[in-house]
């Protein structure tokens, strides 16, 4: 047993004479039972903590033959209400037959405590995905700004600057003396470079 147990205990928590007697699971509140027989409501999802005097209504009370029964003073509604064996209970309607809304309960208020946490995260999963899928290509293809009647041409995959030649009709040297500086042995797919007027006929 731990140090401080007994401080969750109901004698210890309670005022003195006041008994727990019930649990709606409705509401999520906790009934007890003054020392006077009256009948107070703890605070909703809590064992403990601020009660208010309660409804009357009718309970079944542990604790033998000898402890006060509390009923309230009306006709029992749950006969006009109709509730079945199997306790089946229509909704609530009000005089104009329009269906009374229903309590809240615990789990409605932890769903609405732990939304803003998922929207955060779905927020955050959706930008993560559309930094990784972004539209724009990770390497734009270069340009080449040709003179006379070159043309522009992006190296692709297994272009050597002798199969470019044979292709357009030229030689090698004219494909190195429209692009100064090109190293035949170091293209690169994506690279811009400059081709000759094809002399194909």
């Amino acid at each position: 047993m731990g140090r401080w147990t007994q401080y969750d205990e109901d004698s210890y928590r309670l005022p003195e004479g006041m008994k727990r007697v019930g649990y709606d699971s409705d509401t999520g509140r906790y009934q007890f039972r003054g020392a006077d027989g009256s009948l107070w409501e703890g605070p909703q999802g809590a064992e403990f903590g601020e009660m208010r005097r309660g409804t009357p209504c009718r309970l079944l009370i542990v604790g033998g033959p000898s402890a006060p029964a509390v009923t309230d003073d009306h006709e029992d509604e749950e006969a006009d209400i109709g509730v079945r064996p199997d306790g089946y209970r229509p909704l609530a309607v009000d005089a104009n037959g329009s269906i009374l809304p229903n309590r809240t309960s615990r789990t409605d208020s932890a769903y609405r405590m732990i939304l803003p946490f998922v929207l955060i995260v779905a927020a955050f999963l959706l930008l993560v995905f559309r930094l990784v899928h972004s539209s724009t290509p990770a390497n734009p293809p270069e340009t080449a700004h040709c003179t006379g009647n070159s043309e522009a041409y992006n190296i692709v995959r297994g272009d050597t600057c002798w199969a470019l030649s044979q292709t357009r009709g030229c030689t090698v040297q004219d494909i190195l003396n429209v692009n100064q500086g090109l190293d035949c042995e170091a293209l690169r797919p994506g690279q811009a470079i400059c081709l000759p007027p094809s002399h194909m006929a």
